[in-house]
């Protein structure tokens, strides 16, 4: 099924084609759900509807797992509909709400750059439309639209820069706080 650099072929995964299925005529749906992601916002219509041709669709029913932390991410989603909630879990504690997700926000795109581990488990807190974008899909764009796929990496790199830096002003923030509690050494 792959090729050289471990790349699918472009039959895709059976998988994941069986799990999520293509796109089934609901286009201005996915076209007007896309619009709201802000990895697609500076796209035009004719970029957007080839991005619509990669994604996939599936329904979650309340609480069903869309993803589990630890497993190997394939990919990123975005709500099309509903609400997800991302969860960590702690030995002996339980499980953490770290974000609860709605319409238009998306998830798990560092699946895209990479195949780590899952660092969190998506749970859909009720009823969700999800689509979701592949990474071998992502590869396939690539190949055949390099422009397009690079303007795509471009501003997921941006997003991935900026919540790192609001990460980081964060941690200086708790640091600090620390700090003056006389609890870091």
């Amino acid at each position: 099924m792959s090729t050289s650099n471990n790349r699918p072929t472009k039959s895709g995964s059976p998988l994941w084609g069986n799990i999520f299925k293509k796109r089934n005529g609901d286009d201005e749906g996915i076209l007007k759900t896309l619009r709201l992601v802000p990895l697609f916002a500076d796209m035009s219509d004719g970029e957007l509807q080839e991005f619509e041709k990669l994604i996939h669709r599936r329904a979650f029913k309340a609480n069903e797992t869309i993803f589990w932390e630890g497993e190997p991410g394939v990919g990123m989603y975005v709500i099309q509909r509903g609400t997800v909630a991302i969860f960590k879990h702690a030995p002996g504690e339980g499980r953490e709400e770290l974000a609860t997700l709605r319409n238009g926000e998306f998830f798990g795109e560092l699946a895209l750059l990479d195949e780590t581990p899952r660092s969190a488990t998506a749970v859909a807190k009720e009823p969700a439309d999800i689509i979701g974008l592949f990474r071998p899909d992502l590869f396939e764009l690539l190949e055949r639209k390099p422009r397009l796929g690079n303007k795509f990496l471009f501003q997921l790199a941006s997003i991935i820069g900026e919540r790192l830096k609001h990460t980081n002003a964060e941690m200086q923030t708790l640091r600090t706080q620390l700090d003056k509690t006389g609890i870091l050494v």
